[in-house]
């Protein structure tokens, strides 16, 4: 095995529900350098994490790496294209760790190096941790105390929110500046996300 071995205590949440409508085609079955782009982004959190939870749509069933199998378990959203909120309440029921990294399911290129940075720096009075881009946070990926993260949401959804961005101004979310987690990913390829077929390109291997 080479790096770090995946880490016991935390568990990954692999958001996979949505409707891939500026794609306009299932875009996490599409094949990206030869696999499924939903199988990058599981692979990548799977190198950080011991077990991993895909949040997938009603009636679906995604497609696994078979040699993940194991390790991965697919949980369903409790309402069609409900938002991503909806699917993380959903897998943060089923956490059995404390910590969760939660990433998309369109992340192709994420670092592992960086993942693992996220997952660090949650600690007492840093119950949400993300990423710093220019001028805002980026939702995804992210790391969560799972309890409180979980009430939180709850929180959230009670009111009529829907967006990750909302969980994370309600748990006071911290970010890790662009310069530190750019030094781990260079070309900033962690938050690189495929919304439209001419997104793709941006998922290759550079």
């Amino acid at each position: 095995m080479t790096g770090p071995p995946p880490l016991d205590d935390v568990v990954g949440i692999v958001l996979a529900g949505g409707r891939s409508t500026r794609f306009g085609a299932d875009k996490l079955a599409v094949e990206v350098d030869g696999r499924p782009l939903l199988h990058h982004a599981i692979e990548a959190v799977a190198a950080v994490v011991s077990q991993v939870i895909v949040v997938a749509s009603p009636g679906t069933d995604p497609a696994l790496p078979a040699d993940l199998e194991a390790r991965v378990r697919v949980v369903h959203d409790p309402q069609s294209f409900g938002g991503p909120l909806v699917g993380l309440v959903a897998a943060l029921g089923e956490a059995d760790a404390p910590i969760a990294l939660v990433v998309g399911g369109d992340m192709p290129r994420m670092v592992p190096l960086v993942l693992r940075r996220l997952v660090a720096t949650i600690g007492p009075g840093r119950p949400a941790v993300s990423l710093e881009i220019p001028g805002r946070i980026h939702p995804l990926p992210m790391a969560l105390d799972v309890l409180v993260a979980g009430r939180a949401a709850a929180t959230v959804l009670e009111r009529g929110g829907r967006a990750l961005r909302e969980l994370l101004a309600e748990v006071g979310a911290i970010s890790i500046p662009a310069p530190v987690w750019l030094a781990l990913d260079p070309a900033g390829a962690t938050i690189v996300d495929i919304d439209r077929p001419t997104d793709l390109g941006s998922a290759e291997p550079t």
